[in-house]
């Protein structure tokens, strides 16, 4: 078979997942599974795999599966349980108290807010945080989920605390094979990690700086009474400002750190520096960007998303501080566990279930669910549930809500993550191949 064949046998099942999903709109419940059968017919049939390795290359994406949604339901619960406990509601009365100018709101809650939640939590989670408050604060819904799209963005490399460097990139590559070659070359997994962070965070970093210009710019082009790409552009000052505060010490934590705190210090730091510049006017502009009056906006600019979130909406009195505080546990703990001075981290990685050599073959797995980020998440709601001085009920909302929404992610994983790990597996085949993500390269 040659290489442009196994390159275009290799490609089909992410093809067919674009197609599925984009061209024809079939939800990924019903398109991931068709996916995850056809690499799998591909990988027994072409690459002629043993049944054997496919199956636990499948065990293996389950595995990291479940890695990923301990993550995923650990954020949706945080955010509902302040949702319910009053935390939001005291979080968006704080962006008021700002500025009024949707230019400036956008930069403190699209993209640093945003970017502060990717590295926390990750996985699409600042679009359902950043694009409700903003619909809560007066965006037209259409405009929220547009922002919150371009959140995904600079942070999104080292969101979940650096998952998709420590997850992706070291279960990825990291083959028996390419371990030897960095043996060779006199440097450790880990070492490669930081390499990889430290580059790819100067090249986010430099292009991160633009990002939050450009949202405004998309905001004033689609939204704006103008539909102006250069309407009100004296807000670009503030916006290179706000990119700066953030790429400046996410590269550095990047180059101090590690992969893990980027998106997650830099933007921290970032609502520090930005809020306290905005409340002091700061680069602020003389003149106020508004929407248009709400009752001119045309229908597609709107949904039944703001009836929801007025209905969700719990009011009660609370400080700004108290509503923050559950996120600054969140990055201190994180922060914690990650430090290789300290002994948390290894005693929560001393907890760990492991499958090796699965099926009788060299497939390995294994996950630490106390060491995940989503441990971290589940144990702050807790203790917000003391904090905040909920009620039994709420939190018991807050997780029924949650379970729901995973249920939806978890069905969808089940399939897409084991159908990655059969390609990135297929190497070992009687056929004499190569991987299918090396036939692609």
């Amino acid at each position: 078979m040659g290489l442009e064949l196994q390159a275009a046998l290799a490609v089909l099942p992410i093809f067919l997942a674009g197609v599925l999903l984009v061209g024809f709109r079939v939800p990924a419940a019903w398109a991931m599974p068709v996916v995850y059968i056809t690499a799998v017919v591909i990988a027994l049939a072409a690459w002629k795999m043993a049944f054997l390795q496919v199956a636990a290359s499948s065990v293996q994406g389950l595995f990291l599966t479940f890695d990923l949604l301990v993550i995923i339901f650990g954020a949706i619960l945080l955010l509902n349980t302040l949702e319910q406990s009053g935390g939001v509601s005291a979080i968006r009365s704080s962006f008021r108290t700002i500025s009024d100018d949707r230019r400036v709101q956008v930069v403190i809650i699209g993209w640093l807010f945003g970017s502060f939640i990717e590295g926390a939590a990750g996985f699409g989670t600042p679009a359902a945080v950043a694009a409700p408050l903003m619909v809560a604060m007066g965006f037209p819904a259409a405009a929220a989920v547009m922002l919150g799209m371009m959140i995904q963005s600079t942070a999104v490399t080292f969101g979940a605390v650096g998952t998709p460097i420590l997850v992706g990139v070291r279960g990825g590559v990291g083959s028996e094979a390419f371990l030897e070659r960095l043996a060779s070359a006199g440097i450790g997994m880990d070492e490669y990690l930081h390499l990889v962070a430290t580059r790819a965070a100067v090249l986010h970093g430099i292009t991160g700086i633009l990002i939050p210009t450009l949202m405004v710019m998309m905001m004033t082009r689609f939204f704006g009474e103008r539909r102006s790409w250069t309407e009100r552009l004296s807000i670009v000052p503030f916006a290179l400002f706000g990119g700066v505060a953030f790429t400046v010490p996410y590269m550095l934590t990047a180059w101090l750190l590690g992969p893990e705190f980027p998106s997650l210090l830099g933007a921290l730091i970032g609502l520090a520096v930005v809020v306290t510049a905005a409340r002091r006017g700061f680069l602020i502009p003389q003149d106020t960007w508004d929407f248009p009056k709400r009752d001119s906006w045309p229908e597609d600019w709107v949904s039944g998303t703001e009836d929801e979130i007025e209905r969700a909406r719990v009011e009660r009195p609370m400080s700004t501080v108290m509503a923050w505080t559950p996120y600054l546990l969140l990055a201190g703990l994180l922060v914690l566990t990650q430090l290789p001075q300290l002994p948390l981290g290894s005693l929560l990685r001393s907890v760990s279930i492991e499958w090796p050599s699965i099926f009788g073959t060299s497939v390995s797995a294994t996950t630490t669910p106390l060491y995940l980020p989503g441990a971290i998440l589940i144990a702050v709601v807790g203790i917000t549930f003391f904090l905040h001085g909920m009620s039994r009920r709420a939190l018991g909302r807050a997780v029924v809500d949650s379970t729901r929404v995973l249920a939806g992610a978890g069905f969808v994983l089940v399939f897409t993550v084991p159908m990655v790990r059969v390609h990135i597996n297929s190497g070992v085949n009687a056929a004499g191949l190569a991987s299918m993500p090396v036939a692609m390269a």
